[in-house]
């Protein structure tokens, strides 16, 4: 993988750049200290993006509610600085710094158009939710802060009689059944989705419920065991704590690739030896999804915990072994697909506590990734005993070893 790293001292900002193929890049960037770094991240950032030409396709910021609209309009001058427009789709969820500071940070996909119509904005009822991008003769498509609510501007919680009306299991499904909408304008649907993010308000609540509701339409989608006629089409995805500012239950990303059959590159979606694959225990995703066009190769790897090969949570309490757990379970997932965690390009990095995001990086560099490029966030996991859980998009150019 041709990654290259732009490094500021530890006290301000690490900003790491991963070139995925041809005219496609990977940032990932977060504060390396204990002051606010919002500024100095979108700075760089947009001056990345105008000297490659690229444009945002996916944009997920981490932070604190209370610094929200400081990193937004940070994020809104560095960029119209440089003459990109701010108005793309984006989302932000509350996810603690371990370090206390507000802004935690924010990992980007970027791509370099050759024409200026193979990328383009989708809207929902006028407003920006999502990019869709050609690339290799394909169409790839992101959907955005996928919520309940389809306004953003919308934060009002729901209370009384409405909070009955619509429970987080009822946002859910209509968040699933929005997106669904969306992608069939687009001339797609959610056969066709590879990835999806799900950032759950209050996850230990009601997770058992959300999984039922997404079960249920994954069903109707026919991309649910055993119900797509022996295949593996669920995606891979992330579900875990995380509050939106506009307090909607669930918060959901999603990545589809779409175009004729002849010209998608080709996907196939991954199981590990090592861990229960996650539909048999009630949630419906795959471990991981790898997707090979004719220059790159991308693999998708799902929210990955210390669970095993019969779905039990392991080294309950110990987050060291945890940690180490997990890296190995991604680590032989990656191998094979002849990958390994050096290729990953962006990862978030889920802990329970902050001091464990220090013993992560501490486990993480004893393997050699010094400078591993995740955004580190304090969140609640899906399980209460689980105490770490990682995500990652990794980059293999094809060819080469």
């Amino acid at each position: 993988m041709n990654k290259s790293t732009i490094l500021k001292p530890r006290s301000t900002t690490d900003i790491h750049i991963a070139e995925a193929g041809n005219g496609q890049l990977f940032l990932t960037a977060s504060p390396s200290g204990f002051s606010p770094a919002e500024a100095d991240v979108y700075t760089q950032i947009a001056a990345v993006l105008r000297e490659r030409g690229a444009e945002i396709v996916h944009e997920r910021i981490f932070g604190s509610l209370d610094a929200e609209a400081e990193v937004m309009a940070a994020r809104k001058h560095a960029l119209e600085t440089q003459d990109i427009s701010s108005e793309g789709p984006v989302t932000y969820i509350e996810g603690a710094s371990p370090d206390g500071v507000g802004f935690t940070g924010v990992i980007i996909r970027a791509i370099v158009p050759a024409r200026a119509e193979d990328v383009w904005t989708i809207l929902d009822k006028g407003l920006p939710c999502g990019r869709g991008w050609r690339r290799n003769w394909a169409e790839f498509i992101v959907l955005q802060n996928m919520q309940f609510f389809a306004h953003p501007h919308l934060t009002s919680p729901i209370k009384g009689e409405e909070s009955k009306k619509y429970s987080p299991a009822v946002q859910a499904q209509q968040v699933i059944e929005r997106a669904e909408r969306i992608l069939r304008e687009q001339g797609a649907s959610y056969r066709d989705v590879v990835r999806t993010w799900f950032y759950l308000s209050d996850i230990l609540d009601w997770y058992s419920a959300f999984n039922e509701v997404r079960n249920s339409k994954y069903s109707e989608f026919g991309i649910m065991p055993p119900f797509s006629d022996g295949e593996l089409l669920l995606p891979a995805s992330t579900g875990v704590g995380g509050r939106s500012p506009q307090k909607s239950a669930a918060t959901m990303d999603l990545m589809a690739i779409t175009g004729p059959a002849d010209s998608r590159p080709f996907v196939k979606q991954l199981s590990n030896a090592g861990q229960l694959d996650a539909f048999c225990y009630g949630s419906a995703f795959s471990r991981g999804v790898l997707i090979r066009e004719s220059d790159v190769t991308t693999i998708q790897i799902s929210g990955t915990a210390a669970i095993d090969a019969q779905g039990r949570s392991l080294y309950h309490g110990d987050a060291r072994s945890q940690i180490e757990y997990t890296l190995d379970q991604v680590e032989a997932l990656l191998c094979r697909e002849g990958a390994g965690l050096k290729d990953i390009a962006a990862a978030t990095v889920f802990v329970e506590r902050p001091e464990h995001a220090e013993l992560f990086r501490e486990i993480i560099a004893a393997r050699g990734l010094i400078r591993f490029p995740a955004v580190c966030v304090v969140a609640d996991i899906c399980r209460a005993e689980l105490l770490f859980e990682m995500d990652a998009e990794v980059v293999m150019e094809n060819g080469k070893d």
